[in-house]
């Protein structure tokens, strides 16, 4: 959610189809932090192989969605399953691709982006010669229950729109779309009427999040200009974009009063709010900004206060608080059974 489907560093490979079946039950496996990561503590390793990610908590707390490519499918999927890792549930149609998926309505439905609405086979991988870049597969924005059923598409654009949040009183959706030609942040309600265009800056806005009282947003940007901006557009009409350079922002709902707060340099993404809404929690390769080496970090609204939370060596991101804000949940390579792996982990919180 809220980043296109899997961003995985360059050089981590995926092992899409190494995952055990939904209907198997995998016991968590407590794994030790490493040296540093003094914020978390009865770190539980939740899914084990291939590719998961994009995990995010219900409001309840009680349980997760999440995309994988797993149970034979060549491209992720969107699942439900319960904190502890029990009770995986396929809520998607098995077609297409799928990607950013968000409880609401007292957790009674979920949200995901799709492209089994524009084909039902998954999308081809970008072309190796254009270095690392990533792919806009043609998500539109759907609604099922938690355990698939009564499935409703809100969007009909047929080009990437996807990374959806819902706002905490459960009455809009924020999300990232190309549907007028370049990567801008939309807000709509959850039936899908009154779509409004918050961002206006050539390049790209995207990863929205909504803060803990509704009223500002989150999000990641990359603005070029010159030649930059040109190369840009170039990608972007193959519908494809590179990712290397982005930094954090935060506007009000209405987009109004947008303001960058890093300038860290490399890729900064998939900001999301501490649950008293004085901080972000973002993940970064900015230490070495050519590398795979993703860590977490937090950081203050006005961009001071800098604090690295994870160490491992390799990728550690899209970071979210449970709801009471003792759990960290997060994607990571460390402790992967077969290099490239990225799993599930939850740690309580040492705040």
């Amino acid at each position: 959610m809220r980043i296109f489907n899997l961003l995985i560093p360059t050089g981590l490979a995926v092992a899409a189809l190494s995952c055990a079946r939904s209907g198997a039950t995998f016991a968590p496996v407590p794994i030790p932090a490493a040296a540093g990561e003094g914020h978390l503590r009865s770190i539980r390793q939740l899914t084990n192989g291939g590719s998961n990610a994009e995990a995010y908590f219900s409001a309840d707390g009680r349980r997760i969605v999440f995309q994988s490519a797993r149970d034979g499918y060549a491209c992720d999927q969107e699942y439900v399953m319960k904190v502890d890792g029990s009770g995986v549930q396929k809520i998607s149609t098995g077609t297409g691709k799928t990607t950013c998926g968000f409880f609401y309505q007292n957790d009674q439905r979920v949200i995901f982006g799709s492209s089994h609405g524009t084909n039902p086979e998954c999308p081809p991988r970008p072309d190796p010669s254009k270095g690392y870049v990533w792919r806009l597969d043609p998500y539109d924005i759907f609604t099922a229950r938690p355990d698939g059923g009564d499935l409703r598409r809100l969007t009909n654009y047929g080009v990437y729109t996807a990374e959806g949040v819902v706002s905490p009183d459960g009455k809009r959706i924020v999300f990232t779309s190309l549907k007028d030609g370049d990567l801008e942040i939309y807000t709509m309600n959850v039936d899908g009427t009154d779509v409004r265009r918050l961002t206006n800056t050539p390049g790209y806005d995207g990863g929205p999040w909504w803060s803990p009282d509704g009223k500002r947003i989150a999000y990641r940007a990359w603005h070029p200009t010159g030649d930059s901006l040109a190369a840009y557009r170039d990608l972007l009409s193959q519908r494809l974009v590179r990712p290397n350079r982005m930094e954090l922002w935060v506007m009000n709902a209405d987009g109004s009063d947008q303001h960058q707060i890093t300038h860290l340099g490399g890729a900064n993404f998939g900001p999301s709010w501490t649950p008293d809404g004085t901080k972000l929690i973002f993940s970064s390769n900015y230490m070495r900004p050519r590398s795979g080496n993703f860590d977490l970090y937090l950081v203050n609204l006005d961009g001071s206060g800098l604090e690295q939370v994870t160490t491992d060596e390799g990728f550690d991101g899209f970071p979210m608080f449970s709801p009471n804000g003792s759990q960290l949940l997060w994607v990571s390579n460390r402790h992967d059974a077969k290099a490239g792996d990225t799993n599930l982990f939850m740690a309580d919180w040492i705040p």
